[in-house]
Protein backbone atom coordinates (compact mmCIF):
# COMPACT_ATOMS: atom_id res chain seq x y z
CA UNK A 1 0.00 0.00 0.00
CA UNK A 2 0.56 3.41 -0.48
CA UNK A 3 3.17 5.23 2.15
CA UNK A 4 0.91 6.76 5.22
CA UNK A 5 4.03 9.57 4.90
CA UNK A 6 3.40 10.01 1.69
CA UNK A 7 -1.01 10.17 1.85
CA UNK A 8 0.04 12.56 4.44
CA UNK A 9 2.23 15.22 2.31
CA UNK A 10 -0.25 15.45 -0.18
CA UNK A 11 -3.00 16.26 2.12
CA UNK A 12 -1.29 19.10 4.11
CA UNK A 13 -0.56 20.47 0.52
CA UNK A 14 -4.30 20.44 -0.41
CA UNK A 15 -5.17 21.92 3.13
CA UNK A 16 -2.70 24.52 3.03
CA UNK A 17 -4.11 25.39 -0.39
CA UNK A 18 -7.54 25.34 0.51
CA UNK A 19 -6.65 27.77 3.36
CA UNK A 20 -4.97 30.26 1.55
CA UNK A 21 -7.39 30.37 -0.88
CA UNK A 22 -10.23 31.13 1.77
CA UNK A 23 -7.78 33.96 2.81
CA UNK A 24 -7.51 34.93 -0.82
CA UNK A 25 -3.70 34.89 0.37
CA UNK A 26 -1.96 32.72 -2.28
CA UNK A 27 1.31 34.35 -3.37
CA UNK A 28 2.76 33.81 -7.13
CA UNK A 29 0.56 32.62 -10.05
CA UNK A 30 -2.79 32.23 -8.97
CA UNK A 31 -4.26 30.42 -11.62
CA UNK A 32 -1.45 27.91 -11.24
CA UNK A 33 -2.22 26.85 -7.52
CA UNK A 34 -5.45 26.84 -8.22
CA UNK A 35 -5.30 24.51 -10.85
CA UNK A 36 -2.85 22.51 -8.24
CA UNK A 37 -5.47 22.37 -5.98
CA UNK A 38 -8.30 21.46 -8.69
CA UNK A 39 -5.99 18.20 -9.45
CA UNK A 40 -5.50 17.15 -5.64
CA UNK A 41 -8.96 17.50 -4.63
CA UNK A 42 -9.82 14.28 -6.34
CA UNK A 43 -6.89 12.59 -4.88
CA UNK A 44 -7.72 13.96 -1.14
CA UNK A 45 -11.32 13.04 -1.54
CA UNK A 46 -9.71 9.07 -2.28
CA UNK A 47 -7.65 9.68 0.63
CA UNK A 48 -9.93 10.52 2.94
CA UNK A 49 -12.76 7.62 1.33
CA UNK A 50 -10.19 5.01 1.87
CA UNK A 51 -9.08 6.08 5.77
CA UNK A 52 -12.87 5.96 6.40
CA UNK A 53 -13.25 2.52 5.29
CA UNK A 54 -10.16 1.49 7.21
CA UNK A 55 -11.21 3.43 10.67
CA UNK A 56 -14.81 1.77 10.33
CA UNK A 57 -13.32 -1.36 10.19
CA UNK A 58 -11.11 -1.08 13.11
CA UNK A 59 -13.93 0.44 15.23
CA UNK A 60 -16.39 -2.64 14.20
CA UNK A 61 -13.48 -4.82 15.21
CA UNK A 62 -13.20 -3.49 18.17
CA UNK A 63 -17.00 -3.72 18.54
CA UNK A 64 -16.30 -7.75 18.93
CA UNK A 65 -15.21 -7.05 22.55
CA UNK A 66 -18.79 -5.66 23.09
CA UNK A 67 -21.28 -8.88 23.74
CA UNK A 68 -24.00 -5.95 23.16
CA UNK A 69 -22.61 -4.93 20.00
CA UNK A 70 -20.78 -8.06 18.71
CA UNK A 71 -23.67 -9.12 16.51
CA UNK A 72 -23.99 -5.64 14.62
CA UNK A 73 -20.05 -5.98 14.31
CA UNK A 74 -19.81 -9.20 12.63
CA UNK A 75 -22.58 -8.08 10.10
CA UNK A 76 -20.48 -4.62 9.25
CA UNK A 77 -17.26 -6.52 9.22
CA UNK A 78 -17.09 -8.45 5.98
CA UNK A 79 -18.88 -5.24 3.92
CA UNK A 80 -16.39 -2.77 5.07
CA UNK A 81 -13.21 -6.10 4.44
CA UNK A 82 -14.80 -5.99 1.04
CA UNK A 83 -14.94 -2.21 -0.39
CA UNK A 84 -11.42 -1.70 1.32
CA UNK A 85 -9.90 -2.97 -1.44
CA UNK A 86 -11.84 -1.42 -4.34
CA UNK A 87 -11.27 1.75 -2.26
CA UNK A 88 -7.81 1.37 -2.40
CA UNK A 89 -7.33 0.34 -6.10
CA UNK A 90 -9.05 3.53 -6.82
CA UNK A 91 -6.51 5.52 -4.05
CA UNK A 92 -3.81 3.86 -5.89
CA UNK A 93 -4.94 5.22 -9.77
CA UNK A 94 -6.08 8.48 -8.28
CA UNK A 95 -2.07 8.94 -7.11
CA UNK A 96 -0.38 7.67 -10.80
CA UNK A 97 1.30 10.49 -12.68
CA UNK A 98 -1.00 12.93 -14.90
CA UNK A 99 -0.28 13.68 -18.41
CA UNK A 100 -0.10 17.03 -18.51
CA UNK A 101 -1.75 17.17 -21.92
CA UNK A 102 -4.72 14.53 -21.11
CA UNK A 103 -7.18 17.32 -20.65
CA UNK A 104 -6.09 19.74 -24.30
CA UNK A 105 -7.72 19.31 -26.98
CA UNK A 106 -6.11 17.61 -29.88
CA UNK A 107 -4.81 17.65 -33.63
CA UNK A 108 -6.12 14.69 -35.51
CA UNK A 109 -3.98 13.99 -38.55
CA UNK A 110 -4.77 11.15 -40.88
CA UNK A 111 -3.19 10.06 -43.95
CA UNK A 112 -2.88 6.86 -46.04
CA UNK A 113 -0.25 4.40 -45.94
CA UNK A 114 0.06 1.43 -48.27
CA UNK A 115 -3.00 0.28 -50.51
CA UNK A 116 -3.32 3.07 -53.18
CA UNK A 117 -6.89 4.08 -53.85
CA UNK A 118 -7.71 1.58 -51.37
CA UNK A 119 -6.00 2.79 -48.05
CA UNK A 120 -7.35 6.63 -49.13
CA UNK A 121 -10.80 5.15 -48.99
CA UNK A 122 -10.21 3.63 -45.71
CA UNK A 123 -8.38 7.07 -44.84
CA UNK A 124 -12.23 8.77 -44.57
CA UNK A 125 -13.77 5.55 -43.18
CA UNK A 126 -11.16 6.33 -40.21
CA UNK A 127 -12.09 10.22 -40.24
CA UNK A 128 -15.77 9.57 -40.12
CA UNK A 129 -15.38 7.05 -37.00
CA UNK A 130 -13.45 9.90 -34.99
CA UNK A 131 -16.27 12.27 -36.12
CA UNK A 132 -19.01 9.96 -34.61
CA UNK A 133 -17.04 9.51 -31.40
CA UNK A 134 -16.27 13.20 -31.09
CA UNK A 135 -19.95 13.98 -32.22
CA UNK A 136 -20.69 11.11 -29.00
CA UNK A 137 -18.99 12.78 -26.48
CA UNK A 138 -19.95 16.22 -27.21
CA UNK A 139 -16.64 17.69 -28.87
CA UNK A 140 -16.55 19.83 -30.82
CA UNK A 141 -15.13 18.18 -34.67
CA UNK A 142 -13.74 21.02 -37.54
CA UNK A 143 -11.49 19.74 -40.61
CA UNK A 144 -9.10 22.53 -41.02
CA UNK A 145 -7.24 21.06 -43.43
CA UNK A 146 -8.28 18.14 -45.83
CA UNK A 147 -6.70 17.03 -49.79
CA UNK A 148 -9.40 14.75 -51.19
CA UNK A 149 -8.36 11.22 -53.76
CA UNK A 150 -10.04 11.40 -57.05
CA UNK A 151 -12.56 8.17 -55.74
CA UNK A 152 -13.27 10.03 -52.51
CA UNK A 153 -11.31 8.85 -50.16
CA UNK A 154 -8.87 11.35 -48.35
CA UNK A 155 -4.62 11.65 -49.12
CA UNK A 156 -4.40 13.91 -45.83
CA UNK A 157 -6.53 15.31 -43.46
CA UNK A 158 -6.12 17.43 -40.33
CA UNK A 159 -8.91 18.39 -37.63
CA UNK A 160 -8.82 20.25 -34.29
CA UNK A 161 -10.81 18.62 -32.12
CA UNK A 162 -12.20 20.39 -28.13
CA UNK A 163 -13.74 18.87 -25.60
CA UNK A 164 -13.71 17.76 -22.32
CA UNK A 165 -10.57 15.27 -21.84
CA UNK A 166 -9.86 15.23 -25.72
CA UNK A 167 -6.33 13.92 -25.89
CA UNK A 168 -6.89 11.53 -22.83
CA UNK A 169 -8.85 10.05 -24.85
CA UNK A 170 -8.14 9.87 -28.21
CA UNK A 171 -3.49 9.52 -27.51
CA UNK A 172 -3.90 5.71 -27.87
CA UNK A 173 -5.17 6.44 -31.30
CA UNK A 174 -1.79 6.92 -32.30
CA UNK A 175 -0.09 4.79 -35.18
CA UNK A 176 -0.55 2.17 -38.26
CA UNK A 177 -4.35 1.06 -38.58
CA UNK A 178 -4.88 -1.41 -41.01
CA UNK A 179 -7.99 -2.71 -43.70
CA UNK A 180 -8.80 -6.35 -44.58
CA UNK A 181 -11.95 -6.18 -46.96
CA UNK A 182 -12.73 -6.43 -50.54
CA UNK A 183 -12.43 -2.95 -52.02
CA UNK A 184 -15.64 -1.75 -54.30
CA UNK A 185 -12.55 -1.85 -57.25
CA UNK A 186 -12.22 -4.96 -57.25
CA UNK A 187 -14.10 -7.26 -59.35
CA UNK A 188 -12.67 -10.79 -58.14
CA UNK A 189 -13.82 -10.80 -54.73
CA UNK A 190 -10.55 -10.77 -53.51
CA UNK A 191 -9.85 -9.22 -49.81
CA UNK A 192 -6.96 -6.71 -50.13
CA UNK A 193 -4.94 -5.17 -46.93
CA UNK A 194 -3.89 -1.79 -46.59
CA UNK A 195 -3.23 0.75 -44.07
CA UNK A 196 -3.35 4.50 -43.01
CA UNK A 197 -1.87 6.20 -39.95
CA UNK A 198 -3.10 7.94 -37.84
CA UNK A 199 -1.28 10.80 -35.36
CA UNK A 200 -3.02 12.36 -32.21
CA UNK A 201 -1.37 15.46 -30.92
CA UNK A 202 -2.29 17.37 -27.96
CA UNK A 203 -2.39 21.13 -28.66
CA UNK A 204 0.27 23.32 -27.55
CA UNK A 205 -0.48 26.54 -25.86
CA UNK A 206 1.03 29.62 -26.32
CA UNK A 207 3.62 28.89 -23.38
CA UNK A 208 4.66 25.82 -24.03
CA UNK A 209 6.32 27.21 -27.65
CA UNK A 210 8.05 30.29 -28.65
CA UNK A 211 8.40 30.70 -31.92
CA UNK A 212 11.37 33.05 -32.91
CA UNK A 213 9.92 35.02 -36.02
CA UNK A 214 13.43 34.66 -37.78
CA UNK A 215 12.70 30.94 -37.57
CA UNK A 216 9.71 30.62 -40.28
CA UNK A 217 9.06 31.27 -43.62
CA UNK A 218 5.54 32.69 -44.72
CA UNK A 219 4.74 32.07 -48.04
CA UNK A 220 1.39 32.93 -49.47
CA UNK A 221 -0.30 30.82 -52.27
CA UNK A 222 -3.26 30.64 -54.94
CA UNK A 223 -5.57 28.64 -53.21
CA UNK A 224 -7.58 25.81 -56.19
CA UNK A 225 -11.51 26.36 -55.92
CA UNK A 226 -14.31 24.09 -56.53
CA UNK A 227 -14.82 25.44 -60.25
CA UNK A 228 -16.98 28.10 -62.36
CA UNK A 229 -17.70 30.98 -60.11
CA UNK A 230 -16.55 29.45 -56.95
CA UNK A 231 -12.93 29.77 -58.11
CA UNK A 232 -10.85 32.01 -55.39
CA UNK A 233 -8.69 33.53 -56.88
CA UNK A 234 -7.33 35.44 -54.40
CA UNK A 235 -3.25 34.40 -52.42
CA UNK A 236 -5.28 33.25 -49.52
CA UNK A 237 -3.48 29.82 -48.98
CA UNK A 238 -0.48 29.87 -46.41
CA UNK A 239 2.49 28.25 -46.26
CA UNK A 240 4.94 28.20 -43.17
CA UNK A 241 8.17 26.62 -43.10
CA UNK A 242 9.74 26.01 -39.66
CA UNK A 243 13.32 27.14 -41.01
CA UNK A 244 15.30 24.72 -37.56
CA UNK A 245 13.06 21.74 -38.14
CA UNK A 246 12.08 21.41 -42.14
CA UNK A 247 8.65 20.91 -40.60
CA UNK A 248 6.44 22.46 -43.17
CA UNK A 249 2.28 23.19 -42.90
CA UNK A 250 -0.16 24.98 -44.75
CA UNK A 251 -3.86 26.12 -44.56
CA UNK A 252 -6.16 26.76 -47.37
CA UNK A 253 -9.02 28.33 -45.98
CA UNK A 254 -10.46 31.96 -47.72
CA UNK A 255 -9.10 34.09 -45.73
CA UNK A 256 -5.51 34.83 -45.47
CA UNK A 257 -5.13 36.01 -41.86
CA UNK A 258 -7.38 32.57 -40.87
CA UNK A 259 -4.95 30.58 -42.45
CA UNK A 260 -2.32 32.28 -40.88
CA UNK A 261 -3.60 32.07 -37.71
CA UNK A 262 -4.54 27.97 -38.13
CA UNK A 263 -1.00 26.95 -39.62
CA UNK A 264 0.65 28.86 -36.40
CA UNK A 265 -1.04 26.67 -34.43
CA UNK A 266 -0.64 23.13 -36.65
CA UNK A 267 3.37 24.20 -36.54
CA UNK A 268 2.84 24.96 -32.72
CA UNK A 269 1.35 21.79 -31.93
CA UNK A 270 3.77 19.34 -33.96
CA UNK A 271 7.28 21.21 -32.55
CA UNK A 272 5.42 20.39 -28.98
CA UNK A 273 4.88 17.03 -30.27
CA UNK A 274 8.21 16.77 -30.63
CA UNK A 275 9.35 17.61 -27.76
CA UNK A 276 6.96 15.96 -25.99
CA UNK A 277 8.12 12.38 -27.62
CA UNK A 278 12.10 13.61 -27.02
CA UNK A 279 11.63 14.12 -23.37
CA UNK A 280 8.90 10.98 -23.12
CA UNK A 281 11.87 8.92 -25.51
CA UNK A 282 14.29 9.98 -22.67
CA UNK A 283 12.47 8.30 -20.36
CA UNK A 284 11.00 4.96 -22.64
CA UNK A 285 11.11 4.45 -26.29
CA UNK A 286 7.52 3.68 -26.28
CA UNK A 287 6.04 6.56 -28.03
CA UNK A 288 8.50 7.93 -30.37
CA UNK A 289 7.74 4.31 -32.78
CA UNK A 290 4.17 5.17 -32.44
CA UNK A 291 2.94 6.19 -35.93
CA UNK A 292 6.18 4.86 -37.82
CA UNK A 293 6.28 5.12 -41.87
CA UNK A 294 2.78 3.78 -42.42
CA UNK A 295 3.98 -0.17 -43.63
CA UNK A 296 1.45 -2.63 -43.12
CA UNK A 297 3.68 -4.32 -40.34
CA UNK A 298 3.77 -1.77 -37.60
CA UNK A 299 -0.22 -1.97 -37.12
CA UNK A 300 -1.22 -0.92 -34.24
CA UNK A 301 -4.96 -2.42 -34.75
CA UNK A 302 -6.75 -4.68 -37.65
CA UNK A 303 -10.16 -4.18 -39.12
CA UNK A 304 -11.10 -7.11 -40.89
CA UNK A 305 -14.75 -6.29 -42.72
CA UNK A 306 -14.99 -10.14 -43.58
CA UNK A 307 -14.81 -11.14 -40.36
CA UNK A 308 -16.62 -8.52 -39.11
CA UNK A 309 -13.54 -7.73 -36.10
CA UNK A 310 -11.69 -5.52 -35.06
CA UNK A 311 -8.22 -6.28 -33.11
CA UNK A 312 -5.73 -4.03 -31.39
CA UNK A 313 -2.68 -5.66 -31.14
CA UNK A 314 -0.80 -3.83 -28.66
CA UNK A 315 -3.27 -5.36 -25.90
CA UNK A 316 -4.75 -8.68 -27.88
CA UNK A 317 -8.29 -7.43 -27.82
CA UNK A 318 -10.80 -8.40 -30.55
CA UNK A 319 -14.46 -7.13 -30.71
CA UNK A 320 -16.20 -8.71 -33.48
CA UNK A 321 -18.46 -5.89 -33.51
CA UNK A 322 -16.74 -3.74 -36.59
CA UNK A 323 -20.06 -1.89 -37.64
CA UNK A 324 -20.86 -0.16 -34.44
CA UNK A 325 -16.78 0.50 -34.34
CA UNK A 326 -16.69 2.21 -37.64
CA UNK A 327 -19.75 4.23 -36.47
CA UNK A 328 -17.40 5.84 -33.89
CA UNK A 329 -18.41 3.21 -30.79
CA UNK A 330 -15.00 3.20 -29.37
CA UNK A 331 -15.29 3.35 -25.96
CA UNK A 332 -14.83 -0.37 -25.09
CA UNK A 333 -11.23 -0.03 -26.68
CA UNK A 334 -10.49 3.01 -25.62
CA UNK A 335 -11.34 1.96 -21.98
CA UNK A 336 -9.12 -1.38 -22.07
CA UNK A 337 -6.30 0.60 -23.44
CA UNK A 338 -6.54 2.69 -20.41
CA UNK A 339 -6.77 0.45 -18.00
CA UNK A 340 -3.81 -1.45 -19.47
CA UNK A 341 -1.75 1.99 -19.23
CA UNK A 342 -2.87 2.05 -16.01
CA UNK A 343 -1.86 -0.92 -14.81
CA UNK A 344 1.86 -0.75 -16.52
CA UNK A 345 1.75 2.73 -14.38
CA UNK A 346 0.74 0.95 -11.07
CA UNK A 347 3.85 -1.71 -11.80
CA UNK A 348 6.35 1.04 -11.78
CA UNK A 349 5.01 2.71 -9.07
CA UNK A 350 5.11 -0.38 -7.21
CA UNK A 351 8.68 -1.26 -8.05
Amino acid sequence: MIPEERLEQITQRFQYLEAAMADGALGGDIAVLAKEYSDLKPVVDQIMAWRQLVTDLAEAEAMLADPDMRELAEEEIPDLQAQIPGAEHALQLALLPRDAADARPAMLEIRPGTGGDEAALFAGDLLRMYQRYSESRGWKFEIIGEQASDLGGIKEVVAHIKGDNVFARLKYESGVHRVQRVPETESGGRIHTSAATVAVLPEAEDVDIQIDANDIRIDTMRSSGAGGQHVNTTDSAVRITHLPTGLVVTSSEKSQHRNREIAMQVLKTRLYDQERQRIDSERSADRANQVGSGDRSERIRTYNFPQGRMTDHRINLTLYKLDQVMQGDLDEVIDALTADDQARLLAEMAQ
